[in-house]
């Protein structure tokens, strides 16, 4: 396969440590530089992997070494350093959400369709196992017609977010509803496609970060008639991941993603169609997060051997498309349509 592709982890906050053990611990890549605006924060990582380390990301995409970029900056930085790295001629796999809203996505898929590089959304969810194996099992029509889908997703906050960049409207975007409803969107529309019309209500409850919100609560209806709901917290104070699918013919239920969420599970009731108790099956998994890794497996052979992969541009534009709907919607007290004019992408 030739040397090993030269990575640059922008952002070496959690989420970056996390891309940049995926990375250094895959056969076909290896990381090669770490950057971060605190210096010492990207020297600590640095010095773990044995590479260089800067503050200067501009710098780092001039590199003729970097194959590949992984960014994983607060959201306000997402589609300035995605879309220079593209131009640069680098692969990138950018950190969710597809930046703060609509426009920036867009401009982002755009770039990636002219550059001929391998743009990867970080939808690292998909990848976990209950997840998979849920979409596995829709596509075999496991449970009949979906009817109606129920998600939940949320964790406790914490004392003074408003001091943090999640809780700054230029640096975030959005609040909880862009936090991890865009984990829920993105696995909506990979179950159950694109919907129709969006309805939402926005709450400011506990944190004082306004105008971003601590609660969104969102309704999609379908053009079959199949409806979703979701409810997305940082006041959650028990953390907890819920996403469950009812058809005509059963339902699956993902529990957890493991860790503070809860030990993961996929609970599958198959419908009595004579009345009384479902027949129940569960499967649990309790091993270590591999999704990390797995996405970052897919990345590279999507880089390889242009090979297909999950999280691709038009997966992010969707997700934001949704994320504005509702937020448009709660603006304006209405329900809002959406369009989808993405045969470009």
């Amino acid at each position: 396969m030739g040397k090993p592709i030269s990575v640059a982890v922008i952002g070496s906050g959690l989420i970056g440590r996390r891309r940049a053990d995926s990375a250094q611990k895959h056969p076909r890549s290896r990381v090669v530089s770490v950057v971060d605006q605190k210096h010492a924060v990207s020297e600590s990582l640095a010095n773990q992997l044995e590479c260089r380390s800067s503050t200067d990301w501009k710098e780092t995409l001039q590199s003729p070494e970097v194959d590949a970029v992984t960014i994983s900056t607060p959201n306000g930085f997402l589609a300035e350093i995605a879309i220079a790295a593209l131009k640069s001629g680098k692969h990138v796999l950018v950190e969710k959400p597809m930046g703060r809203n609509l426009k920036e996505a867009q401009e982002m898929a755009a770039v990636a369709k002219s550059s001929g590089k391998i743009l990867k959304i970080g939808f690292n969810h998909r990848y976990h196992p209950a997840i998979a194996k849920t979409k596995h099992l829709l596509s075999e029509g496991a449970i009949g017609k979906i009817i109606n889908i129920r998600a939940r997703y949320g964790h406790g906050g914490r004392p003074g977010y408003e001091k943090e960049w999640r809780g700054n409207p230029q640096l975030a975007g959005g609040g909880e509803l862009t936090d991890q409803g865009v984990h829920i969107v993105d696995l909506l529309q990979w179950f159950a496609g694109m919907p129709d019309e969006a309805f939402a209500f926005l709450q400011t409850a506990v944190w004082p970060i306004q105008p971003l919100e601590d609660n969104a609560f969102g309704l999609f209806r379908y053009k079959n008639g199949m409806v979703a709901s979701l409810h997305t917290s940082w006041t959650q104070w028990k953390n907890l991941f819920s996403f469950e699918i009812f058809g005509t013919e059963g339902s699956l239920t993902i529990e957890g993603l493991g860790q503070s969420y809860g030990t993961e599970k996929l609970i599958k009731n198959v419908r009595n169609m004579r009345g009384g108790v479902p027949a129940v099956s569960e499967e649990v998994y309790d091993g270590p997060d591999s999704s990390w890794s797995l996405e970052w497996n897919d990345f590279i052979n999507a880089i390889d051997n242009n090979m297909p992969f999950w999280g691709t541009p038009k997966d992010g534009v969707r997700a934001m498309q949704m994320i504005e709907a509702l937020y448009q919607s709660a603006q304006q007290h209405r329900p809002i349509t959406i369009e989808e004019n993405q045969d470009e992408l």
